[in-house]
């Protein structure tokens, strides 16, 4: 009885699952339908305000979304650092050998090229007759234009026997001086300000003493201030124009070690000998006639001597012993 009891259970639970599931299905077809139904009502009426209320949060949202898309692509691809670059002080200097067919014209064409650079000439040597003719000239060229006048000086002059280059940077030396004159003209200040007030005489002989030092310390600074500001604001350029026939001097590679020190001391010695030729030669007009009146004065020396008279011996005799005297004869008186 309990088994078949059982088995109908069994039966009857497969077609109550079957009808919970069909229950189940309509609800949610009504849920959803009543779901569908609600935003429309509410699109007529209250909607209105959620839809105005939308498009001011949406930017709002989409900030915020690029915001955190900003942050993570900086977290991922760091933007680089901004680093603020001082202007460099730098002083540049050139060194130039040309040799060129007409010396005269090539240094009138240097003249152009570096006076249409914004530069000038800041010294001239020329040297023309039989045998050679050279020009060594000194330009002061903007630093913005020096490489292109090096650049014409040895393509339009003639042939470029040799190029010397120098660039030294003196930024911190230019900052340095800087700040020390502003001390020194503040200092200044202070110390005139003191002497408006000193009443002492012996405070203000002080105070006009330190001012003084003060004062010539503050020129030299500035006259550094300027040589500083002349030799970055402007490059030097020496220029030496050659004619096609003179020799240059070939660099001699001088050797190291017990060589180098053979060498030198050679060079030495034989700067010495030159000296004392040098110095031999100088003397040489003066030592001869010195050497004659010395030797006249010596003869005439010796003649006086000669012609003064022998002085005659004097004799002297010598002095005799003293004789003793006699004794006196005694007599006898008895006779």
């Amino acid at each position: 009885m309990m088994t078949n009891r059982r088995i109908q259970a069994r039966r009857l639970l497969v077609p109550l699952a079957v009808v919970a599931f069909l229950v189940a299905g309509c609800g949610a077809a009504m849920d959803t339908g009543s779901t569908s139904s609600a935003p429309a009502a509410d699109m007529s009426g209250g909607g209105a305000a959620e839809r105005a209320a939308m498009p001011a949060a949406a930017p709002t949202m989409q900030a915020e979304g690029e915001s955190g898309n900003t942050a993570g692509q900086d977290s991922v691809n760091p933007k680089p650092l901004q680093i603020e670059t001082t202007e460099r002080a730098i002083i540049y200097t050139a060194e130039m050998t040309v040799r060129a067919t007409d010396v005269t014209k090539a240094a009138d064409s240097a003249k152009r090229i570096v006076l249409g650079a914004g530069g000038y000439v800041a010294e001239e040597k020329s040297t023309a007759f039989s045998g050679e003719n050279n020009a060594v000239i000194t330009f002061k060229v903007p630093p913005a234009r020096y490489p292109d006048v090096i650049n014409q000086f040895g393509t339009e002059l003639g042939k470029r026997e040799n190029l010397h280059q120098g660039a030294q940077d003196v930024t911190g030396e230019v900052a340095d001086v800087a700040a020390r004159v502003k001390s020194a003209e503040s200092a200044l200040d202070q110390f005139r300000l003191l002497l408006s007030k000193a009443e002492k005489i012996g405070e203000i002989l002080e105070i006009e003493r330190e001012i003084q030092n003060r004062t010539a310390e503050l020129e030299s600074l500035q006259a550094r201030q300027k040589a500083l500001t002349e030799q970055t604001g402007m490059a030097t350029v020496t220029l030496s124009l050659v004619a096609p026939d003179v020799v240059l001097p070939e660099p001699e590679n001088e050797p190291g070690g017990f060589l180098k020190g053979l060498s030198t001391g050679w060079k030495a010695l034989v700067d010495t000998v030159k000296v004392g030729l040098t110095a031999l030669g100088v003397l040489l007009p003066w030592l001869i006639p010195g050497a004659v009146l010395w030797f006249a004065i010596r003869w005439l020396i010796r003649q006086s001597r000669r012609n003064r008279p022998t002085p005659q011996p004097i004799a002297v005799t010598p002095p005799r012993d003293p004789v003793p005297p006699k004794d006196p004869v005694k007599t006898d008186s008895t006779q």
